[in-house]
C-alpha cells in the first residue's frame, strides 16, 4: 500500500487524514466540505443530490435529513443505510476533490467503538466495502487515539508503552471506551455493560437548560418535535459551547459564554444557549433518564471501578485520556480517585487525534506485514536446519547426561527388585525386561521433564545464539525490540515455567514436542540395535558379579562364566543379595553406563536419523518463530 486513509466516522462529528508510506512522518487531515472537523449528518435533496456536513443540517427543502446515527448501530439495523449514505457522501467529496484517485494503491482505516465485538466489527466493514470504498479494516478508536500520541511525541512523560500498562479511555459523544494496553497489545475491557455514556449526554442538559430559560419555549419545543435534524443541531451547538466553556472555566466566571442558534422551520425563532458555573455543575451531576436515573459522574465512576475490578495484568501505571469531554479537569480528577497511582495525560487535540491514529494504524500493518514476510523468508530458506544439524550431537550428549543415572534408578531397580522375588528367572531374560522398562520410562513426564533443562540450554545456548543472527537484522529494520523473535527469551526455566501453567500464546507445545521427539529417537537407540545389546551385556552384570561370590560354590569356577546367565538361580540365594549392594553397585558404574551410551549413539546415530531428529527440531523451531511473530506489535513509539 502506498497510502493510508484514516476515516474518524464519530456520532456527532468526523474526520479524515492520511499518511503516505514513503514521504511523511505525520499524517494530514483532509479538509470535507472545507471543514477538517465536519458533522455527521447527511441530507438527500428533492432532486437526489446528497449533502453532508453542517450543510446537511439546515439546507431547506431536504426530502430526508439524519444526524447522529452511529450511536444505534448496535441497536438497531436500519442505521446500516444511514451510514452508507453518510459514507457514500465522505467518498464522493473525496473523489471530487481530488484527495482520492480511482485505482490508487491505499485502503481506509476505519474507527469503531473498542466494546465493539468481532461480528460488529465485520457488518461495519461491510458497510463501507458494499458503498465502493477501498480495502478498509475497522480499528478501535481508543487504540487509534494512543497511537496518535505515540507517534506524534505527545506523551513526553519518559514512558516506554511496551514496557508499561496503559489504561485508555476515550469519551465519545455517545460512548465512553475503556481499552487497557500492556506491551503494545490492546485488551478490551468489560465493565458493568456496554458504557453509552458520552458528552452528547451532557449536550442534552445544556439544550434542556437553555430551552426552559428560553421565552420562546413552545415554539422551540415544537419545532423539536416536528424535526429531529434541528434538534440534532441545537445538540451541536451546544457541544461547541461546552468544549468553549470547559476550555477557560476561569475566563467564563466573569464573561458571558453564550451562543445564538436561528432556527428556522415554519417561522424563525431564536434559542440562547448559556453556561454557566451552575449549568456546569449540571452537566456532571443531574440525573437523567437515559443513564438509568443517574448522573454522567455516577456512571463515570461506576465505570472506572469496573475497568480496574476487570484488569488481569497489573494496573495501568498511566491513563490516556481522550474525546472532547476529557478536558474537564472533574474526569481527571475522578480518574484520580479511582486510580490513585497512575500519572494521567489528556489529549491535546482530540478532534484529530483518532483518524491521525488510525492512518498511523495503516502503516503500522504495512511495518508489520513486511516484517512477517521478511521472517516467513528466514523460514522457508536452510539457515534453521543448517544451525540445528551443526549443532546435534550436543543434544545428544546433553540428553544421555540428564537420562543415564535416572534410567539406572527407575529402570534398573525396579527389575532387580523382580529377579529377586522371581518373577525373572534368569539373568539373561533381563535385557528383554530391560527394554520394556527403558521404553516405559523414556515416555513418562518425569523423565521428559529432566530433559526440559539440558534441552533449553542446548537451544539457548548452541542454537537460540546462533539464530539471532538472522532474526536480529529482521527486527532491527522494522523497530521490533530483537527478543520478540529471541529463543533464548522464552528458554530460561522460570519463564517456561511459566508459559506452562500459563498456556500463553506462545504456549509450550512446540517445546513439549522438541522432548517428545528426542525421547522417542533416544528410545530407540537405546532400547535397539546394538543398543540393547549394549544394556545387556553391561548392566545385567551387575547382577551377576554380585551372586558370583556365591554361585561358585554351587556351580564351580569353570562352569560359573557360560552357566551363570542362563541359570535360574534358586530365591533363598537371591533373598541372600541385599538391596543396598545393587544400589550402591549402580552409583558406581554411572560413569561406565554413561561412556557407554555416548559409543552407542555415537554408532547407532546414523545420517538418517540425525535428519530425522534436525528435520523435526527445525520444523518445531520454526513453528515457535511464526508464533511469536503473530503477537507481535510495531511499536507504537517510534
Amino acid at each position: 500500500m502506498e497510502r493510508f486513509l484514516g476515516f474518524d466516522l464519530g456520532d456527532a462529528e468526523s474526520a479524515v487524514s492520511y499518511l503516505k508510506k514513503d514521504g511523511m512522518k505525520t499524517p494530514e487531515v483532509i479538509p470535507v466540505r472545507d471543514a477538517k472537523s465536519f458533522i455527521t449528518a447527511y441530507a438527500r435533496m428533492q432532486d437526489g443530490t446528497l449533502l453532508i456536513g453542517e450543510e446537511a443540517c439546515y439546507a431547506p427543502d431536504a426530502a430526508e435529513r439524519k444526524i447522529r446515527f452511529k450511536s444505534r448501530f448496535l441497536k438497531d439495523s436500519d442505521v446500516d443505510r444511514d451510514i452508507k449514505s453518510f459514507a457514500a457522501g465522505v467518498l464522493g467529496e473525496l473523489y471530487t476533490n481530488g484527495d482520492l484517485v480511482q485505482g490508487e494503491d491505499c485502503c481506509f482505516y476505519v474507527g469503531c467503538p473498542a466494546g465493539w465485538d468481532k461480528n460488529d466489527r465485520e457488518r461495519y466493514r461491510m458497510i463501507f466495502e458494499k458503498t465502493g470504498y477501498p480495502p478498509a479494516k475497522i480499528v478501535s478508536e481508543s487504540r487509534a487515539a494512543l497511537v496518535s500520541a505515540c507517534r506524534s511525541k505527545h506523551l513526553q512523560v519518559g514512558y516506554d508503552i511496551l514496557a508499561h500498562p496503559v489504561l485508555v479511555v476515550d469519551i465519545g459523544s455517545s460512548t465512553t471506551d475503556f481499552a487497557y494496553i500492556a506491551g503494545g497489545r490492546e485488551v478490551e475491557l468489560l465493565t458493568g455493560g456496554e458504557v453509552f455514556l458520552g458528552g452528547g449526554v451532557m449536550d442534552e442538559i445544556l439544550l434542556e437548560e437553555s430551552v426552559a430559560a428560553s421565552p420562546a419555549q413552545r415554539k422551540i419545543r415544537e419545532a423539536f418535535t416536528q424535526s429531529d435534524a434541528w434538534r440534532s443541531y441545537c445538540e451541536f451547538a451546544s457541544r461547541r459551547l461546552k468544549e468553549k466553556y470547559f476550555s477557560d472555566e476561569e475566563y467564563w466566571k466573569t464573561h458571558a459564554c453564550t451562543q445564538t442558534v436561528q432556527i428556522v422551520y415554519d417561522r424563525p425563532v431564536r434559542l440562547v444557549l448559556r453556561m454557566d458555573e451552575k449549568i456546569a455543575d449540571k452537566l456532571l451531576n443531574k440525573r437523567v433518564k437515559s443513564l438509568d436515573g443517574k448522573s454522567f459522574r455516577e456512571v463515570f465512576l461506576e465505570s472506572l471501578r469496573d475497568t480496574r475490578k476487570n484488569i488481569k495484568g497489573d494496573l495501568p501505571d498511566l491513563i490516556f485520556l481522550t474525546g472532547g469531554v476529557s478536558r474537564l479537569p472533574a474526569v481527571s480528577e475522578w480518574c484520580r480517585e479511582i486510580y490513585p497511582e497512575a500519572v494521567i495525560i489528556t489529549e491535546l487535540a482530540p478532534e484529530f487525534s483518532v483518524s491521525k491514529g488510525l492512518a498511523w494504524c495503516g502503516s503500522i500493518d504495512e511495518e508489520m506485514r513486511e516484517f512477517e514476510e521478511e521472517l516467513q523468508n528466514l523460514i522457508d530458506s536452510t539457515v534453521v536446519e543448517k544451525i540445528v544439524t551443526e549443532q546435534i550431537d550436543g543434544l545428544y550428549m546433553a540428553a544421555v547426561d540428564a537420562l543415564t543415572g535416572p534410567i539406572l534408578e527407575n529402570c534398573v531397580v525396579p527389575i532387580m527388585d523382580r529377579w529377586r522375588s522371581g518373577k525373572i528367572e534368569k539373568l539373561a531374560d533381563i535385557d528383554g525386561e530391560l527394554k520394556k522398562e527403558i521404553d516405559a520410562y523414556l515416555h513418562t513426564d518425569a523423565a521428559k521433564n529432566l530433559l526440559v533443562d539440558p534441552v533449553a540450554q542446548w537451544l539457548r545456548k548452541y542454537v537460540a545464539s546462533e539464530l539471532e543472527q538472522y532474526t536480529m537484522p529482521i527486527c532491527l529494520r522494522h523497530k521490533i525490540p530483537y527478543r520478540a523473535l529471541s529463543l533464548s527469551s522464552y528458554l530460561s526455566l522460570s519463564e517456561i515455567d511459566i508459559k506452562l501453567n500459563a498456556k500463553t500464546v506462545f504456549g509450550v507445545e512446540p517445546f513439549t514436542w522438541m522432548i517428545d521427539t528426542i525421547i522417542s529417537i533416544l528410545v530407540g537407540l537405546l532400547c535397539g540395535g546394538s543398543g540393547i545389546a549394549l544394556i545387556a551385556n553391561g548392566l545385567p552384570g551387575i547382577f551377576a558379579g554380585a551372586v558370583i561370590s556365591l554361585v561358585i560354590l554351587f556351580l564351580g569356577k569353570n562352569k560359573m562364566q557360560s552357566a551363570l546367565m542362563k541359570v535360574n538361580i534358586p530365591l533363598p540365594v537371591r533373598k541372600l543379595l541385599p538391596k543396598k549392594y545393587f544400589e550402591n553397585h549402580l552409583e558406581s558404574i554411572t560413569d561406565e553406563v554413561r561412556a557407554s551410551f555416548y559409543e552407542s549413539l555415537e554408532k547407532d546415530k546414523n545420517e538418517e536419523i540425525s535428519e530425522r531428529l534436525a528435520g523435526d527440531i527445525s520444523r518445531q523451531i520454526e513453528e515457535c518463530l511464526t508464533k511469536m511473530a503473530r503477537v507481535v506489535e510495531i511499536p507504537l513509539v517510534s
